[in-house]
């Protein structure tokens, strides 16, 4: 029995040798020639760099910001939406655990006692057996199979490690909205304790003479407004912090405590290049990943075109009465081989191996388009990477300067000069300056958190 277990595993492994490996789909220069149209030219640099030199990890520290570093690590343990992510991952692990196990012999082990009678006869029969089925790999079928599901499992982790970089940057962008949020709701209040003052002057004035009742109109019109306002930004911050609390897995019960200031921007950053994108991007290692995946399944849909063959083998023990009576060997050993060959009558294999072409093309689309996208998103963080800076000092000099016209105005209407109108207009257009300038310093971090992610910087060394 032994000897034929022996020439069994020869047979299989001499064909095995003979089988056909499963072809390397293009190289990443092909796959982007083939991916982009003839009129594309990447280019060899960045239109706007703020700052040569390669790529950096560990961007969330450089924003100083211990507490949002907790709060992510938060995130990462206890958001729901990664945890589907994560369990997604571990299906296209198995499937592709299944794929390959394909390539190695299925083996089983049976056993069974049966007894039967007849009159006053009866007789006993046990056995066990090991039974073991190898489909040679001759064309490469399975090896196709198997490489085209290990591709897909390498794109399903490079899609996690993206959905754990955007999840990252989307928890930073939360906390500087919540911040945002929190300067609004503050700088309503002061709003509102500034117009209620105003409103006291203008009644004053009125008792003394020195106004008119339209100004006492004007002053209760602005301070409701901006109790408005106020309510209004008060709901904006908890529906902020909310969110931010989903996103941790928390209960949204509006309590965690967030700053009531920004950080300041951190210094320019390393760009790199823009070749160096495609190898960077966990998206567009996905999408790769999912060409190369195409590829192996056009191959194993042409190699299911040809004949299959298959080896097998049992062996094992039985025993019954006549058996032991007769004295006959109770071991026993069979091998054979099947061979199958399938007539694509109907055109049905034929059709397959055009469909896994037909999905190959999309995917390559799909590549270029991913490519394309993530160029663009370079580009506009560059450019708005500057632009949103000069704008920010322009916001500053606008707050300045209005607080100066402010003391001005506020002055010359105690001396009569100019009317309660004046002053209200003036003290509304500083305060929407103020506005202004913090909306475009949350702008300013939430872009710096766009390059990193659009340059594929991971958030951790």
């Amino acid at each position: 029995m032994l000897r034929n277990v022996h020439i069994f595993a020869a047979t299989g492994l001499m064909l095995s040798m003979a089988a056909c490996a499963p072809l390397q789909g293009p190289s990443q220069s092909e796959l982007v020639d083939q991916a982009l149209p003839a009129t594309t030219n990447i280019s060899l640099e960045w239109d706007k760099v703020i700052s040569e030199g390669a790529v950096k990890s560990g961007w969330l520290a450089t924003f100083g910001d211990e507490q949002l570093e907790n709060i992510v690590a938060e995130v990462l343990e206890n958001n729901r939406s990664l945890a589907v992510a994560a369990a997604n991952l571990d299906v296209a692990a198995g499937l592709a655990t299944q794929a390959g196990a394909r390539l190695v012999p299925a083996v089983s082990l049976g056993g069974g006692s049966q007894s039967s009678s007849r009159g006053s006869n009866s007789t006993t029969s046990t056995g066990v057996s090991l039974n073991v089925e190898w489909e040679i790999d001759v064309w490469g079928r399975l090896s196709a199979g198997a490489s085209a599901s290990e591709e897909a499992f390498r794109a399903s982790e490079a899609d996690f490690e993206f959905a754990r970089q955007s999840l990252v940057a989307q928890t930073a962008k939360a906390w500087f909205l919540a911040t945002e949020a929190n300067l609004q709701k503050k700088l309503a209040q002061e709003a509102s304790d500034i117009y209620r003052k105003l409103l006291e002057i203008a009644k004053t004035r009125l008792e003394v003479g020195k106004s008119n009742p339209q100004d006492v109109y004007l002053a209760k019109a602005d301070l409701a407004s901006a109790e408005e306002r106020l309510r209004q930004t008060q709901g904006a911050f908890k529906q902020a912090v909310r969110s931010l609390e989903v996103m941790l897995g928390r209960y949204p019960s509006a309590e965690l405590e967030v700053p009531s200031e920004f950080v300041p921007v951190p210094p320019a950053i390393p760009v790199g290049l823009p070749a160096q994108l495609l190898e960077r991007r966990p998206d567009l290692r996905s999408a790769e990943r999912l060409v190369a995946s195409a590829f192996q399944r056009i191959e194993e849909a042409k190699a299911a075109k040809l004949p299959r063959l298959s080896l097998t083998a049992s062996g094992g023990s039985s025993s019954n009465e006549l058996i032991d009576l007769l004295g006959v060997s109770k071991g026993f050993f069979s091998l054979g081989a099947n061979f199958l060959a399938s007539f694509d009558v109907g055109g049905e294999l034929q059709a397959q191996v055009e469909i896994e072409t037909a999905k190959q093309a999309a995917a390559l689309a799909n590549y270029g388009g991913t490519a394309l996208r993530a160029f663009n998103e370079v580009e506009t963080a560059l450019t708005n990477e500057t632009l949103l800076q000069e704008r920010e000092l322009f916001q500053i000099s606008a707050v300045e300067n209005n607080r100066k016209a402010l003391n001005v105005v506020e002055t010359q209407y105690e001396f009569g000069q100019v009317d309660f109108l004046s002053v209200m207009q003036m003290q509304a257009k500083t305060l929407n300056t103020r506005i202004g300038l913090i909306r475009l310093k949350n702008a300013r971090l939430t872009q710096r958190i766009d390059l990193h992610l659009a340059l594929g910087g991971n958030f951790s060394e």
